[in-house]
């Protein structure tokens, strides 16, 4: 492919209003039409649902740790971020954490390892409140850590058009970056914490207009020859997309929850069951009566269903179609929220009790951060012996939690976890498939050979 203009956003540590910040880039460069692409480092689910469905940009994840780690990771990262950005305009990479912060205390999946595996010049956000020159030894500092940071020019966040004008060309000439310009405070843009839900159609207006508000202010702050000269700096990148057979026979029809309840996906999980040969439809536990007619294997995701609890529960019918269709021997794979949707109760109120157990709210993450699992005997997903990248986020827990895996920190911490049989994964670890093609294919195979058995019926 042709050098994609590219720019990996990062900022000094994670209240340095990067978010804020590639939400307004965004926002102005579609208004441009400027037809940008957006990726987030790392695994979280919120910021590309933030992207995709509230700003109506193309989004997705790129992780080194989830995506198998080493250069093959690189490879497939590389790979995924060109097939993504090959029809772009400008490909924007929102950052994680602080810039060099990766697993563990090293830079390992870190913001600045995928500047360096996408070779792309990156733009530090750095908030201007209360300081001055300081802004210079903090930019310095962070340019110069490592040899191949990237690290080429600076925002300034929280900045008014007058301390811009004071700031730019001392830190121009104290660091050797590149100003790309600042973003003013916008308080009627302000966005609070979010309880990482949903956008709901009756919020959905008024954080449109939000981030409205922020393109604008962006539109009028941001030096937009300056971005896009440091974007097309970038050279090529030529990685082509890892490689996938189709499974043999006709194509398995897989049901994906997806509504408010369930919303946690990743776009490439989706995309690889497709490229296997699996037909997704789509349904929902909260609105529909039942599951959809004539498939072969059940999609669980992630998300928030204690925010909706109390009509998951009174949907006794689909939680009854689930149950039986599972009993009946359904491949199903459920992950965190859609785990504790399958349990016997959530917070005192039924679900579908297809697995002993419930869950219940913690005052804390749970066993939060990336993980190695190793199945500890066959399941849906894994052999017996074999090991899968994942990663977990989850402030509820629950009294069964499963034991056909071992979970094991970088740190070496390690529990058990994962219900599963040949036909079930059931957990709450989050999986990245194509870090672990071997797992999306053998779903598809367990739901295609449910199919034939039910063709042959």
């Amino acid at each position: 492919m042709s050098a994609v203009p590219r720019l990996v956003i990062g900022a000094p540590s994670s209240d340095s209003g990067k978010t804020t910040v590639v939400l307004a880039l965004l926002a102005a460069l579609k208004e441009r039409g400027a037809n940008p692409v957006s990726f987030k480092c790392g695994p979280d689910y919120i910021d590309p649902m933030f992207h995709s469905r509230v700003l109506g940009i193309p989004s997705y994840n790129l992780d080194l740790f989830l995506s198998g780690r080493g250069e093959q990771g690189a490879d497939t990262v590389r790979g995924l971020f060109c097939h993504h950005a090959a029809a772009a305009g400008i490909a924007i990479t929102e950052g994680v954490m602080g810039f060099y912060d990766g697993v563990g205390v090293g830079s390992e999946a870190s913001t600045y390892d995928l500047a360096r595996t996408l070779d792309a010049p990156v733009a530090l956000v750095v908030n201007a409140r209360g300081a001055a020159r300081s802004i210079a030894a903090t930019l310095q500092g962070f340019a110069r850590l490592e040899p191949d940071s990237h690290v080429a020019g600076f925002i300034l966040n929280n900045c008014s058009k007058m301390l811009y004008a004071q700031l730019k060309d001392m830190l121009e000439a104290e660091t050797g970056l590149t100003a790309l310009g600042f973003l003013p405070r916008v308080p009627e843009a302000h966005l609070e914490s979010r309880h990482l839900g949903l956008v709901t159609a009756e919020e959905i207006g008024g954080l449109r207009e939000r981030l409205a508000l922020l393109g604008r202010a962006a539109a009028d702050s941001i030096d937009w020859e300056a971005l896009t000269a440091l974007a097309a700096s970038a050279p090529d990148l030529d990685a082509p997309l890892p490689a996938v057979e189709p499974v043999p026979g006709p194509a398995p029809a897989i049901a994906v929850a997806r509504d408010k309840a369930f919303c946690f996906y990743y776009a490439d999980n989706l995309e690889l069951l497709e490229r296997l040969g699996a037909k997704l439809t789509y349904f929902s536990p909260l609105e529909d009566d039942a599951l959809p007619s004539g498939i072969d294997g059940l999609y669980l995701g992630g998300g928030y269903p204690e925010l909706y609890e109390q009509r998951l529960s009174a949907n006794a019918s689909m939680r009854r179609s689930i149950r039986d269709a599972l009993t009946g021997g359904l491949p199903a794979f459920a992950e965190c929220g859609g785990f504790m949707y399958l349990l016997e109760e959530l917070d005192g109120h039924p679900m579908v009790g297809f697995l002993p157990g419930t869950a219940h709210a913690t005052d804390r993450l749970q066993r939060f951060g990336y993980v190695t699992l190793t199945a500890t005997r066959d399941t849906l997903l894994a052999h017996a012996g074999e090991s899968i990248c994942a990663h977990e986020f989850h402030y509820w827990d629950s009294t069964e939690n499963g034991d056909a895996c071992q979970a094991v920190k970088p740190s070496g911490r390690r529990w058990e976890c994962v219900v599963g049989s040949p036909v079930l994964w059931a957990g709450f670890p989050h999986l990245y498939f194509y870090g672990n093609p071997a797992c999306a294919r053998r779903f598809v195979e367990q739901a295609s050979a449910r199919h034939r058995n039910r063709s042959a019926r």
